[in-house]
């Protein structure tokens, strides 16, 4: 394998680390999930927060994650403590 191969290769994996890295949900709690608040009580939580049109709702690692608009309109990702429901890291468009 020629030097220019093997530069290639490096930086492709580099890169892929990196991206994975940025994916990784935060770590929320370290509750066990039996005294985590159930999803129904979860999104009443969220409704009363002001996010509206909830189109995912799901476990990410320690959290729960959502997809959401905002009361403004604007597309919202957000995770949760799901033993608390504090908000632990919220990104709006």
């Amino acid at each position: 394998m020629n030097r220019s191969t093997l530069l290639k290769l490096v930086l492709t994996a580099s890169a892929l680390s990196v991206s994975t890295m940025a994916v990784a949900a935060p770590v929320c709690t370290k509750v066990p999930q039996a005294k985590w608040l159930t999803p129904a009580q979860m999104k009443a939580r969220i409704a009363k927060m002001g996010y509206r049109t909830i189109k995912v709702f799901q476990v990410s690692g320690s959290c729960y994650e959502i997809y959401a608009l905002t009361k403004d309109g604007k597309r919202a990702e957000v995770y949760f403590n799901p033993a608390t429901g504090a908000v632990v890291q919220n990104n709006v468009d």
